[in-house]
């Protein structure tokens, strides 16, 4: 990285950061609604239903993932621009180690929790045989997924992100090609579309190892001492990561349990294919998030206050732009997509007039996610935790547990929507108080 370079080409800076990063996660959740397409059309809506009961599984994992990963990085990335590599690279160890151990003992103790969730959720029979048939191979693959974004997010932030789209192109193409294998000729059902994720993920943390052993120049595999201080200050930093997904996979439980009980599993399975489209909006708006962070921690680092402003400023307007098109493409494109998944006309109905509306929230939670990836940036904790939760936790469960309530499935699509809103005022209002003074604890030095 070079100040001077990215004080002159900022918008082309942030693209060349972003590109491969939105890329590489648009790829990763392109692995989601593949296995989804499988499971719709060769298991039926009950696969699909069952999987969407487990995500807030998967997003457990991203909490802690991010929360390590994200911490870490953004401690490392300060370090590089004060110069410190020896510091980069000791947090860098710190930070994986740290990341494998804790989804290796989460994998352990979720294996305990899945017959409670499914009486939670009062899911039974086909359902839950699905479930756990999928969930049951996955808690493999997931801690090997945590690890690989965490390292991604290093090599991201060494100024290589292109590798790392190249290796998530390559996770896509053979989770695909296995995702045909195993469930198109072979019949595996939804552990087939597991077993596919899981081999996929192992391909894929060789070629990553294989970077950090003969082509990193930055972050170096090394013994190291672990340092209190450096955890928490990786989890205090990491900790609106963790809010944001943790609080994900409190409001999809939610979500499920609510549309359960209102409208039933077809409720479940439009809601799923829905959440397709706002999954993979999410991961481009993560995608932005992850390539600028580096630069906004690396210019903070310098005492370039005013220029990391200046790109989270552009970032937010790039992706307003985004929520703009992918709006508008979804609106187009509704009466297709809804036919996509499944051949059930009830789903199809729902899906087709929800779609559009569920897609509104789009325009706003752009500026919501960039900005709170901006004051993680930058160490500051606190606003960003707060925009995280509000927008994941105390704002969408209200309006999860009231919309649905007295508007049916309408209620379901408009939570999204209504809740970004709400969260884009407190957004705004942080905005307005920001100051380039330096957060107090945080390891600049």
């Amino acid at each position: 990285m070079n100040l001077e370079s990215i004080q002159n080409h900022k918008v082309k800076t942030i693209l060349q950061f972003s590109i491969p990063s939105i890329i590489a996660m648009v790829l990763t959740s392109l692995i989601t609604v593949v296995d989804g397409f499988f499971i719709g059309n060769y298991v039926g809506s009950e696969g699909l239903a069952a999987v969407n009961l487990g995500l807030p599984i998967i997003y457990l994992y991203l909490a802690v993932g991010l929360m390590v990963s994200v911490g870490g990085v953004a401690i490392a990335g300060i370090a590089l621009g004060g110069k410190d590599t020896q510091r980069c690279s000791s947090v860098f160890n710190q930070t994986m180690f740290t990341s494998a151990l804790a989804t290796i003992l989460l994998s352990v103790i979720v294996w305990f929790c899945l017959d409670p969730m499914l009486y939670l959720l009062n899911a039974d029979g086909q359902i839950a045989g699905f479930f756990k048939d999928y969930y049951g191979i996955l808690l493999l693959e997931l801690p090997i997924l945590v690890i690989n974004t965490s390292f991604g997010m290093f090599i991201r932030g060494e100024g290589k992100p292109q590798y790392f789209m190249q290796v998530n192109i390559l996770n896509v193409l053979l989770n695909s090609l296995l995702d045909y294998l195993f469930v198109r000729w072979m019949r595996f059902g939804v552990k087939g579309i597991a077993v596919a994720s899981l081999l996929s993920a192992m391909v894929t943390f060789l070629c990553i190892l294989y970077f950090f052993i003969k082509k990193s120049s930055v972050y170096k595999l090394h013994k190291f001492t672990f340092s209190k201080d450096v955890l928490k200050n990786t989890l205090l930093n990491g900790s609106s990561e963790f809010i944001g997904e943790m609080s994900l996979s409190i409001s999809m439980f939610a979500y499920n349990f609510v549309i359960l009980k209102y409208i039933g599993v077809d409720g479940v399975t439009a809601f799923t294919i829905v959440g397709y489209v706002a999954y993979i909006f999410s991961m481009v708006l993560i995608g932005f998030g992850q390539g600028v962070s580096p630069l906004i921690s690396f210019t903070y680092g310098a005492k370039e206050y005013s220029l990391s402003k200046s790109l989270r400023k552009i970032t937010n307007t790039m992706v307003l732009i985004a929520g703009m098109a992918v709006l508008l493409l979804v609106v187009v494109g509704a009466d297709w997509y809804s036919g996509l998944f499944v051949k059930n006309d009830l789903v199809q109905k729902m899906v087709h007039s929800g779609v559009a509306i569920f897609a509104g929230s789009f325009l706003f939670s752009g500026i919501n996610t960039i900005t709170s990836f901006y004051f993680t940036s930058i160490g500051r904790a606190k606003e960003s935790a707060i925009i995280s939760s509000a927008r994941g936790l105390v704002v969408l469960l209200i309006c999860i547990f009231t919309l649905p309530v007295f508007l049916g499935m309408m209620g379901v699509w408009l939570v999204a929507p209504t809740t970004e809103a709400v969260t884009l005022i407190l957004t705004l209002f942080f905005i307005g108080k920001e100051t380039t003074k330096k957060p107090q604890g945080f390891p600049i030095e």
